[in-house]
C-alpha cells in the first residue's frame, strides 16, 4: 500500500519557539504557484498574535535551492487562455505577501540557500535576517523572458551601491553569496554546513539574546566579492540615461567584460530592456517597499495584458525551449521614444492594495 496522498507544498511547523515555513516542490526548486502563496499568508497571519511563536524561519526543501521563482509556466497557460484576471490574482496576492514579510511584527529569517530568484527574492530579500550560503545564487532574471523585475526587487536593485542595480536588473545576472551581502540582498553569509545548528539554535535556544545574535553566532566572513572591482567600469556605462546608450558605453569601453555585457543586452527583449531601466530608477526615488510594488504590478499587468514579449518569452525559454524568442520589436533601434511609458503609466483594473 503507498499512500497517494501528494505531500503538502508548503510544510508549516513549529519548534520551540520557531515558526518554520518550508516550500516543499523540491522537484521545481520550490517554484511559487498561488496556493503555496496563500498557506504562507495564513501561517503567518496565525502567528501574529501567537505567543508561543516568537521567530519565524523561511527556507526551502531539497538541495538545489530555496525558490526559483513563480510558476511562469502555469502563468504563460493562464494568458494564452484569456485567464489575465487569474494572473493578476496571483501577483497581489504574492506582493501582498512580500509586504506582509517586510513589515512582519516578529523577526523573520529567511535562508536563501542555493538558487534564490525571482519570487524567492520577494520571500528573502525582505525578510528582518537575510542568510546567505556559499551555495546561494540569486537573482533578479525577469529580462531574459521579456519581463521586468518585481516581488519588490526594483527596491533593492534601486538601493544596491552605485549602478549595480541597472547592472543586475538589466542583465539577470547571478549574484553569489558574499555579492548579495554587498549588494543589500543579504545580511549574513553562514556556511551551509551550518544551517541544521543555526535552525536548532532559533528554535531551542533559551537565553534572551535576540535571533541576529543567535545568527551572528554562524556568520562568517565569505570570499570577497568580485563586485567592488567591476564598479567603476559598471557606473560609468550604466548611469548612461537610456538603455541604447548603456550599449554604446560598453561597447566604447573596449573590454572583455563591457564587450561581454554589451552582447548580452542586445540579445534581450528591448522592451522589457527599457521598462526595467525606466522601473529600476523609478523605485530608488520611492519612500517603501510598497510603493515600489505598486510600480511593479502596474509594469507587471502592461506585460500581461498589452504587450506579447511575456508570453513569447516564457515559450522560448520554458515552454517550446527553442532558446529563440521573437521579440516586438527585435532591436533597442526599432523602439519608439520612452517605449516606457505604457507600461509606468498603466492603470490595472484592480488596484494592488
Amino acid at each position: 500500500m503507498t499512500d497517494s496522498t501528494p505531500a503538502p507544498r508548503v510544510l508549516v511547523r513549529t519548534e520551540g519557539a520557531l515558526g518554520r515555513l518550508t516550500l516543499n516542490r523540491p522537484e521545481a526548486i520550490n517554484a511559487l504557484d498561488i496556493s503555496m502563496i496563500e498557506q504562507l499568508t495564513q501561517a503567518l497571519t496565525a502567528w501574529v498574535h501567537d505567543t508561543d511563536v516568537q521567530i519565524v524561519l523561511i527556507d526551502g526543501a531539497g538541495d538545489r535551492g530555496m525558490c526559483a521563482g513563480g510558476d511562469v509556466r502555469a502563468l504563460h497557460a493562464q494568458i494564452v487562455a484569456g485567464h489575465a484576471e487569474q494572473t493578476a490574482e496571483f501577483f497581489r496576492a504574492e506582493y501582498a505577501l512580500n509586504a506582509m514579510i517586510a513589515e512582519y511584527p516578529k523577526p523573520l529569517v529567511a535562508l536563501a540557500d542555493g538558487i534564490t530568484m525571482g519570487g524567492g527574492i520577494g520571500l528573502a530579500g525582505h525578510a528582518a535576517i537575510r542568510i546567505v550560503t556559499e551555495r546561494s545564487k540569486l537573482a533578479m532574471p525577469e529580462t531574459r523572458i521579456g519581463f521586468t523585475p518585481d516581488v519588490g526587487g526594483t527596491w533593492l536593485l534601486g538601493r544596491a551601491p552605485g549602478r549595480f542595480g541597472e547592472y543586475f536588473g538589466l542583465t539577470g545576472a547571478a549574484m553569489s553569496g558574499a555579492d548579495a551581502v554587498h549588494l543589500g540582498f543579504a545580511d549574513h553569509f553562514v556556511p551551509s554546513d551550518r544551517l541544521d545548528a543555526l535552525r536548532e539554535a532559533l528554535a531551542y535556544r533559551a537565553d534572551p539574546t535576540g535571533p541576529s545574535e543567535i545568527v551572528l553566532l554562524f556568520d562568517e566572513t565569505p570570499e570577497p566579492s568580485e563586485l567592488p572591482a567591476s564598479q567603476e567600469w559598471v557606473d560609468e556605462a550604466f548611469s548612461a540615461p537610456t538603455v541604447a546608450e548603456i550599449v554604446e558605453r560598453l561597447q566604447a569601453q573596449g573590454t572583455t567584460d563591457a564587450a561581454a555585457t554589451a552582447d548580452l543586452l542586445e540579445g534581450l527583449a528591448p522592451t522589457a530592456l527599457v521598462v526595467t531601466l525606466d522601473a529600476v530608477r523609478e523605485a530608488r526615488e520611492l519612500p517603501n517597499l510598497r510603493a515600489a510594488l505598486e510600480g511593479e504590478y502596474r509594469r507587471v499587468l502592461w506585460f500581461v495584458n498589452e504587450h506579447p514579449d511575456l508570453v513569447e518569452g516564457i515559450r522560448a525559454q520554458l515552454v517550446d525551449k527553442d532558446r529563440n524568442p521573437r521579440w516586438d520589436p527585435p532591436t533597442l533601434a526599432e523602439l519608439a521614444p520612452d517605449a516606457g511609458a505604457g507600461a509606468r503609466e498603466y492603470v490595472p483594473p484592480h488596484p494592488l492594495f
